[in-house]
């Protein structure tokens, strides 16, 4: 009989975490590497943030908090689905967690039995699929592409949709391709959906803030009411807000499955840590106006990044609508040369070589399910964002 569990077979480590930890092993070893995969924002936490928290700790805030999170945080959520989002949520509705990835594995843990189907779009954040697979259920994977702004579209959904269909899971805007759905697209989605009332949606609008341009953001409840009761609308403070190491997440929706949720982390971790959380109600109830700021800053970002992309050699880099990511596509160098001689065949080969040849950490689109792409985080300076595309030019150009 084997020590470890079964499950472990089914999942993969997370290839972004990989690539961030060889990149900072290589500065370490004293290499001259840039690293664009880490998914976190390089500005500081507001002060006003940090300062709540600190207060907190002077108060004396420093007990076990409740399992779904403190009271005042929970009415700060409702408040803010309500101003942000249009949704009616009470804050027995909502549910606090370590991190958006507790609120995501919980919500499958609560629901998912063996043969449970989960529709997962292509491409997707590496963890989606190894929560379901550790949760005992089964990931169903439909394919977007560039030419459609990796979006699913609603023929698509149709067909993926079965008897044993539990969940949807979307994230827009997306993580990797920084994709997001218009209210036209969540409409179209949200009209199958009706359809199949055994189908519910788990939406992650972790990157909610970050949409460029004169996107505007909807989530798929607010598009459609009649799916708000087999809806969890999932968000959290740590993009927006700079708070990543915060590790706060939360999500609301009917308060069966909420009660669910509360119960498995209750055997879990009990409580989110209650300065942070208290760091989240000044985050959430108080001034938004940096969110402004950061966003011009991420969109010169953007829009610096995919015009030097689509400069280089073989690369096709689309322009996305929010995140801080590209998912660019290196699909005409497959097959290409190194100037060692070294067969670039996949898209993991062609990032093995970019950080051998030019120190450029990206991370390689099959991990998140399509390929040939990487994907970039422009989450860090303009400066180093040049230097690094000025890199993968010459490393695309050195390719025969």
């Amino acid at each position: 009989m084997a020590f470890l569990a079964d499950a472990l077979s089914r999942v993969k480590p997370s290839a972004t975490i990989a690539v961030t930890q060889k990149a900072r092993e290589l500065k370490n070893a004293g290499r001259d590497v840039i690293g664009l995969g880490a998914g976190e924002p390089d500005f500081d936490t507001p002060d006003n943030i940090k300062n709540a928290a600190i207060e907190a700790i002077r108060r004396g805030e420093t007990k076990y908090p409740p399992v779904s999170g403190i009271v005042p945080l929970r009415e700060a959520i409702a408040k803010k689905f309500k101003r942000e989002n249009n949704l009616d949520y009470r804050p027995e509705q909502t549910i606090v967690g370590t991190g958006g990835k507790q609120i995501l594995f919980n919500a499958f843990m609560a629901t998912l039995n063996p043969g449970d189907e989960v529709i997962i779009p292509r491409p997707y954040w590496v963890s989606y699929p190894e929560m379901v697979a550790i949760c005992g259920g089964t990931s169903v994977f439909v394919d977007t592409s560039i030419d459609n702004g990796f979006k699913l579209t609603a023929e698509v959904l149709e067909k993926a949709i079965t008897p044993k269909t539990k969940w949807l899971l979307m994230n827009s805007p997306s993580n990797p391709s920084g994709a997001a759905y218009t209210e036209a697209e969540l409409r179209a989605l949200a009209d199958v959906l009706l359809k199949h009332p055994h189908v519910w949606t788990l939406t992650d609008d972790m990157y909610e803030h970050l949409t460029y341009g004169d996107f505007v953001f909807k989530t798929i409840a607010e598009v459609e009411p009649n799916l708000y009761e087999r809806t969890l609308t999932m968000n959290g403070v740590s993009k927006a807000y700079a708070m990543t190491g915060w590790r706060i997440g939360y999500a609301a929706g009917p308060v069966p499955l909420i009660k669910a949720m509360d119960m498995i982390q209750g055997q879990q971790t009990s409580g989110a840590c209650t300065i942070a959380q208290w760091a989240s109600v000044e985050a959430l109830n108080g001034p938004q106006d940096f969110i402004a700021r950061n966003k011009a800053i991420f969109q010169g970002r953007r829009d610096l990044v995919v015009s030097m992309l689509n400069q280089a050699r073989g690369i096709s880099c689309p322009s996305p609508e929010g995140a801080f990511y590209v998912y660019p596509s290196c699909a005409e160098l497959i097959g290409k040369k190194t100037k060692a001689g070294k067969v670039i065949d996949t898209d993991e080969a062609f990032c093995s070589e970019l950080l051998d040849a030019e120190g450029v950490a990206v991370v390689f689109g099959s991990a998140f399910g399509l390929g040939p792409n990487f994907r970039i985080s422009y989450a860090t300076s303009e400066t180093l964002l040049e230097e690094a595309c000025t890199r993968i030019q010459r490393f695309t150009a050195s390719l025969t």
